[in-house]
């Protein structure tokens, strides 16, 4: 799944991958366009906090980050 949240600021883009995380299975990716400088450093500590599986990426128009949504926690 693909969140194009490029022009958005904080805290919208965590918000918005948090929510489209909550809908997908374990072992999903989700990959957040994003241009908002705080956006890695949000979607790392979610990922962190979470369990998944993050990678980010730069390139001209933003960030490309990539979450692969872990089994549940418990």
């Amino acid at each position: 799944m693909e969140l194009d949240a490029r022009g958005l600021s904080c805290p919208l883009p965590l918000l918005k991958a948090r929510q489209a995380l909550a809908g997908m299975q374990p072992g999903e990716t989700l990959v957040v366009l994003a241009t908002d400088p705080e956006a890695p450093i949000d979607l790392a500590a979610l990922a962190a906090d979470e369990g998944h599986a993050f990678e980010r990426e730069r390139d001209a128009g933003g960030w490309r980050l990539t979450l692969t949504k872990a089994p549940p926690q418990g």
